[in-house]
């Protein structure tokens, strides 16, 4: 079950965030150019990808995000998670800065610069890069942490019972 939840949560992911990575470049072209015809069509792609693709992937990832996260609540206790909850939390709003830029600039109540379009281009591109390292190397991790020091400390390899016979301070003091 965890497995699939992941994989559909990685899809959600690559129709969310491509989807917004191509609407912000199609919206740089769309920004300079002059064509009545053109700027309808590209105004038309911009559309059918934000609401096709780019807001439904939204919406996979955060359902199967949040069961990903109750099936094992351990996860709640990571610091690596918290701060990619955060930056999901960005994402969406930059999502939504997008999307109602782009409803405004095609409805024609104000003008984009290519530099804005660049610039949420960017934007998008350096969260997701931080989630990404975030979730593949997991800093600030008890369980990266737990495995350091399973690594250095040949008592923890044989498991936690290990724990239990260590003298204790107090056990050191009656003796």
């Amino acid at each position: 079950m965890v497995a699939w939840t992941l994989v559909f949560h990685i899809i959600g992911l690559v129709f969310w965030l491509g989807s917004l990575l191509v609407v912000t470049q199609i919206l740089a072209m769309h920004v300079e150019e002059t064509s009545p015809a053109t700027r309808a069509a590209l105004g038309r792609l911009e559309s059918r990808l934000l609401k096709g693709l780019a807001h439904p992937g939204a919406a996979i990832m955060v359902i199967t995000g949040t069961i990903l996260v109750t099936q094992d609540p351990n996860y709640l206790r990571e610091t690596w998670l918290h701060l990619k909850l955060l930056l999901v939390v960005v994402l969406i709003a930059l999502d939504l800065r997008l999307t109602f830029r782009v409803r405004g600039f095609q409805a024609g109540r104000f003008e984009m610069t290519r530099r804005e379009c660049k610039i949420l281009h960017g934007a998008i591109s350096m969260v997701f890069l931080t989630i990404l390292v975030l979730v593949l190397v997991k800093p600030f991790g008890v369980h990266r942490r737990i495995t350091q020091l399973e690594r250095l400390s040949p008592t923890l390899q044989s498991g936690r019972n290990n724990w239990q016979r260590l003298p204790s301070i107090t056990t050191a003091r009656s003796g």
